[in-house]
């Protein structure tokens, strides 16, 4: 086989964004992935003419104008802008929380009569917490946003997401929850986002020219031949499976999808739809085309798909999506990073090798050193 300077080992946004920082120095490339295709969890699959996001959405969002202007010098990007909903009980409620979700609430027109209603349910936790800081999420929410938003929008919601009470969650992963006293329901506070024009494969295609790559190849059940292929790897998998979990496994929480073709143009009028009431088995549900048709272009399609997910504990077999980031996980990481570091000719980066939830942009300016 042919020797390289860089094996790298998955396909995803990390992988495919190295790959091409390398390929630009002159370096060459080999990029391997388990997975039957290219793209990691940003793999779109064409269904009808509808760009699927098999993996989840995926909506990039930046305020860095150079990582902007990166992406697209590969493939030119839309001005989607992600206006989720949420659905409680059949309610429907604007995200994130801004005026319009204050006014379905509560039936409040001002800015002032939502502050007034806001306080007057914080003071309510506060003194519920009688001096002390929150010790769960469930503390942490009532006192960012009071009973009624946290019950209705929060509470069941993040349940599903987590499999676990809001009671037993730590408090930091709600620190902060974006209220704006306006009519904006704009979810990201970033000046550029969008979806690729064609799907996320336009984009990882474009990344990974000039790069070899071979799917459906596990770097694990070859691993001898394939530490020395290169001279450096790119690890972008499980950093626990690369040390043959020697300290344990490290925990993740998963999603699965359940795709449907569906004979009509527009199934719920938006790409995003949370389900926040805990008698809906899913979490949300995608309907892809608004990600990249447009008011009445959405109907010169007669059909839509949707997928809904369904968020689960992760089990060997299945793919590993959230890190479950609570102290115990953690420190696990740490023995593993500690590792990580000793190793002389690999480098290992992304949402699995460093036990960390990545944004996209976030990656492509990490990467790119933008």
């Amino acid at each position: 086989m042919k020797h390289y300077d860089y094996l790298i080992v998955g396909a995803g946004l990390y992988g495919a964004t190295f790959a091409n920082k390398m390929t630009q120095q002159g370096k060459s490339c080999l990029v391997i992935d388990k997975r039957p295709q290219l793209g990691g969890n940003i793999y779109c699959e064409d269904n009808h003419g509808i760009h699927v996001h098999k993996y989840g959405a995926h909506i990039f969002h930046t305020s860095n104008k150079k990582v902007w202007d990166f992406v697209n010098s590969i493939v030119p990007f839309n001005r989607y802008t992600n206006s989720p909903i949420a659905n409680y009980h059949g309610e429907l409620y604007n995200l994130p929380f801004n005026m319009n979700t204050f006014r379905q609430m509560w039936g409040i027109k001002t800015p002032q009569e939502a502050i007034a209603k806001i306080e007057e349910q914080r003071a309510q936790a506060l003194a519920e917490l009688n001096g002390r800081e929150p010790a769960n999420l469930e503390e942490q929410a009532l006192l960012l946003v009071g009973k009624d938003i946290y019950e209705k929008l929060i509470k069941e919601y993040t349940e599903k997401q987590w499999g676990r009470s809001c009671a037993e969650l730590p408090a930091f992963i709600i620190k902060r929850l974006p209220v704006r006293l306006t009519y904006d329901n704009n979810y990201f506070n970033d000046a550029y986002q969008g979806i690729p024009i064609g799907g996320y494969n336009k984009l990882i295609d474009g990344l990974l020219e000039g790069c070899d790559t071979l799917t459906n190849t596990d770097f694990f059940e070859n691993r001898e031949k394939w530490m020395f292929v290169a001279d450096k790897i790119m690890f972008t998998g499980k950093i626990d499976e690369y040390f043959d979990y020697c300290f344990g496994k490290l925990e993740y929480r998963t999603v699965s999808f359940e795709e449907e073709l569906i004979e009509t143009p527009n199934y719920q009028g938006n790409a995003v739809m949370n389900f926040t009431s805990s008698d809906v088995p899913y979490t949300r549900v995608i309907e892809h085309k608004h990600f990249e048709m447009f008011g009445q272009h959405v109907y010169e399609n007669p059909v839509t798909v949707i997928s809904r997910e369904y968020s689960t504990e992760w089990k060997p077999g299945m793919d590993p999506y959230y890190p479950v980031n609570d102290e115990k996980n953690s420190q696990l990481y740490a023995k593993y990073k500690e590792l990580a570091d000793k190793e002389e000719n690999v480098i290992f980066g992304g949402r699995l090798a460093e036990y960390k939830y990545y944004d996209m942009a976030p990656i492509v300016e990490i990467v790119m050193g933008l």
